[in-house]
């Protein structure tokens, strides 16, 4: 396995390889190029300017993916997966702020197992759809619930700028099967599941929305998030902790 992170030089977006917590470069892309040997020490995911793992064409996600979750918001598991879209415009990277626009009332975290695919997929099926992801990273599907309530659908309450931390690293040769999913707010364990838990796995997802609409390199897959959510405000720091990937953590501020 190989955990690939994306940091900013002067000279443009890079990406290293993050090998026992130091990432080391190296001079391939993640969607062309196969991991090699890392090359030079840069420093630790804290020491560098990350960015986004890849930065999506789309972002698919699904609701209500964990039974458990749904319950807590007294709605039903439904029969097929629920899908709706974030825009890229609400992707962040590890450590940047997520801002919370003013008047926007109850924003809950959601943690997520997110699928970054690797190559074009169209009517997948279930046994094939593993070939088709890149790698895992970790996501933050953050959640404004009064305009979700209000709005009857969810492109404005999940779509706000910064609504969408990705990373810290993409994890590659993963199994997504039996993953701890977790949210920690201020220190405290908020979200602890399991994706062995998912009402549909991975491998149906990508089946079921491949024969939608196609998926294209690079885009984004969330999967769901497990019990637990509650409200971020300013001054919290958030993180989300995939198994096998790692700690995806931002501040949260007041947006201008």
């Amino acid at each position: 396995m190989a955990l690939i992170a994306a940091y900013a030089t002067p000279a443009g977006p890079r990406y290293g390889l993050l090998v026992d917590g130091v990432v080391y470069e190296w001079g391939g892309h993640p969607l062309t190029d196969q991991p090699g040997a890392p090359g030079q020490a840069l420093g630790t995911l804290d020491e560098l300017s990350l960015l986004p793992p890849l930065m999506p064409g789309k972002l698919v996600c699904v609701g209500r993916n964990y039974a458990a979750h749904a319950a807590e918001h007294q709605a039903a598991v439904p029969d097929e997966p629920m899908l709706f879209l974030k825009p890229p415009s609400a992707v962040i990277a590890h450590r940047a702020p997520i801002g919370l626009p003013a008047n926007v009332g109850r924003v809950d975290h959601e943690a997520e197992l997110a699928v970054i695919i690797g190559r074009r997929a169209r009517h997948v099926r279930r046994e094939d759809a593993l070939d088709y992801v890149l790698g895992y990273t970790c996501a933050n599907d953050v959640s404004a619930r009064d305009y979700q309530k209000k709005d009857g659908q969810w492109g404005r309450a999940k779509g706000f700028d910064t609504f969408c931390p990705l990373g810290p690293v993409i994890a590659t040769d993963l199994d997504p099967a039996r993953l701890a999913v977790r949210a920690v707010l201020n220190g405290e364990l908020r979200q602890n599941g399991n994706t062995a838990d998912m009402v549909f796995d991975v491998p149906f997802l990508i089946a079921f929305i491949s024969a939608i609409m196609t998926l294209e390199p690079g885009d984004v897959i969330l999967t769901g998030t497990p019990e637990g959510v509650s409200p971020i405000a300013p001054g919290d720091v958030v993180a989300i902790e995939v198994e096998g990937i790692g700690a995806l953590r931002n501040p949260v501020v007041a947006q201008g």
